[in-house]
């Protein structure tokens, strides 16, 4: 789970690798792979990183107890195995393989552990991702300050055997482990504190990949080959040289050039390179939507909301706009996060299409929100990341609201994808273009974004019957999967119709993977992993 996603080019740290098209070059064990990311990362530190730069950076670098294979399925990490729960699914117990260790060779602990899941769960991290725990015990004690992160229910039994202790059954529980729960060096954030994964001099992998020379700040780094990981002797490429490069027309002209092998698209790029068989392109576990700040008088109002989403032609936003793969929405739900249990049908098949193009019903709902609010006119500003995608929504959004919305000025202002989330998080916006992406099958994950007691609801809309719906739906223990499936039903249907949030697309991701590369390969649940990846 984590947030989403003019380019300042700078000093491109990959141009010396030009000519690194030719057979021999590619055969070399010590070349280097070189590849793109769309914006700058906001942490190396796991327990906190809510955006999907960051994420993505940390998942190249750490490795959880369990890790994904080359083909997106979970396997074990730095734990010897898969376990199985016991006591009634709430309990589980790992060994940390005897040669799981850190890039300096230290071993990776069952502390270890401990320490990034009690930095996760602690108020005073700020993390966006705290959520991602809270089933396990004491995790709302320690979130609302009644009891001492100390309490969680993640300990350490010896220096090799970790035990988690839910509070009830999470099923999911084993996907969060692969691609969202890592270790934390343990005398390394008691030297550092908060200030840990604020560069790659302030942290430390355990993965396939070590980071060197990441300030926090710049824009282009390394991933070196960590020759202490337990599985080294299968990590191929000694080298990934990682870019930020924000215009989806730079990425591609560096890809033609042979700088880079791996790069993103979007927009009209995708569409020129429709025919390109170096072209890779997949659904994402990620929504794309507006949230409302219902803590400021206009946004508030029910059918402010309402009304946006009804000028919201989310068919040719998609197709015309966007032209990149990613799929107009019909819910909050993106397709393919979840099956029914009984008839395994696609929870957002079942749902249905919840939203709708009426402009009029659109300009009818704002009329009567502004005699209900006693104004004429209204200036709102759009919040969004300043990369090519949020743009060009960003336009879009504003047109259609402006045309439609008579008295409207919607303003946009655009930033850097961790400047947005920290406005976002402080309530510092009147509406936030903003975004969620998944690390499990579950639509729990995504409607909790809509939760008033959730970490990650930035909106602060707290609407009693939704809260209530989300705790019949967390609670495993007292109902059948069937049972929170109908629930989950309801509450998608319930927050789609009271424009809660205002989903928008479901995002593709596209990337061009130089033919000569092997081993990298997307899901709609991963990214590719650089640890699998290999010069043909």
């Amino acid at each position: 789970m984590k947030k989403l996603l003019g380019l300042g080019f700078g000093l491109l740290a990959v141009v010396a690798l030009a000519g690194c098209g030719t057979t021999e070059a590619h055969s070399s064990a010590d070349k280097a792979l070189n590849v793109t990311m769309v914006g700058n990362p906001a942490t190396a530190d796991p327990a906190i990183s809510g955006d999907s730069n960051s994420s993505s950076m940390i998942g190249q670098t750490e490795e959880g107890l369990y890790t994904l294979n080359a083909s997106g399925k979970v396997v074990a990490g730095v734990a010897e195995k898969v376990v199985k729960p016991t006591v009634g699914g709430t309990v589980y117990t790992f060994k940390i393989k005897k040669n799981a260790k850190w890039q300096n060779g230290d071993p990776v602990t069952a502390q270890d552990f401990v320490t990034s899941m009690d930095w996760q769960v602690n108020p005073q991290s700020k993390s966006q991702v705290a959520n991602k725990l809270q089933y396990v015990k004491n995790y709302a004690a320690i979130q609302s300050g009644k009891k001492d992160p100390s309490t969680f229910g993640v300990k350490a039994l010896d220096k090799s055997t970790l035990q988690i202790t839910l509070s009830k059954p999470q099923p999911w529980l084993p996907d969060i482990l692969a691609t969202a729960v890592y270790p934390i060096k343990t005398d390394l954030f008691k030297k550092y504190g908060s200030k840990y994964g604020t560069s790659s001099e302030k942290t430390m992998s355990e993965g396939a990949y070590k980071l060197v020379n990441w300030s926090g700040a710049n824009d282009s780094w390394s991933y070196v080959k960590n020759d202490h990981y337990w599985n080294a002797k299968n990590v191929k490429i000694k080298k990934i040289n990682v870019q930020v490069v924000k215009d989806p027309g730079t990425s591609s002209n560096l890809f033609k050039s042979g700088k880079v092998q791996e790069t993103t698209l979007s927009g009209q790029y995708i569409k020129q390179n429709a025919n390109n068989p170096e072209l890779t392109t997949t659904l994402n576990s990620s929504m794309r939507f507006l949230e409302f700040n219902d803590k400021r008088t206009v946004t508030h109002n029910t059918k402010v909301r309402q009304a946006f989403s009804y000028v919201v032609d989310r068919n040719a936003l998609t197709k015309n706009v966007l032209q990149d793969g990613s799929a107009a929405a019909k819910s909050l739900i993106p397709s393919g996060d979840g099956n029914d249990p009984k008839t395994g049908e696609d929870f957002s098949k079942e749902v249905g299409n919840l939203v709708s193009y009426d402009p009029s019903k659109a300009t009818k709902l704002w009329n009567e929100a502004k005699k209900e609010l006693g104004i004429k006119k209204a200036s709102l500003e759009l919040l969004t990341a300043d990369t090519d995608e949020q743009k060009h929504t960003a336009q879009y959004l504003q047109q259609q609201a402006q045309k439609y919305m008579p008295g409207l000025t919607l303003t946009i202002k655009s930033m850097p994808l961790a400047q947005q989330i920290a406005k976002g998080a402080a309530e510092n916006f009147d509406i936030d273009l903003d975004g969620w992406t998944t690390d499990f099958r579950d639509p729990a994950d995504f409607l909790q974004m809509a939760d008033g007691t959730s970490s990650v609801n930035f909106t602060k809309w707290n609407n009693a019957h939704f809260t209530d719906l989300m705790n019949e739906v967390s609670d495993t223990a007292s109902h059948t999967t069937e049972q929170r499936w109908t629930l989950m039903k309801e509450a998608d249907t319930y927050v789609t119709k009271q424009a809660g949030l205002v989903p928008l697309y479901q995002q593709a991701k596209a990337h061009l993977v130089s033919k000569s590369v092997g081993g990298l390969k997307y899901t709609m649940m991963s990214d590719a992993q650089y640890k699998y990846a290999y010069w043909k």
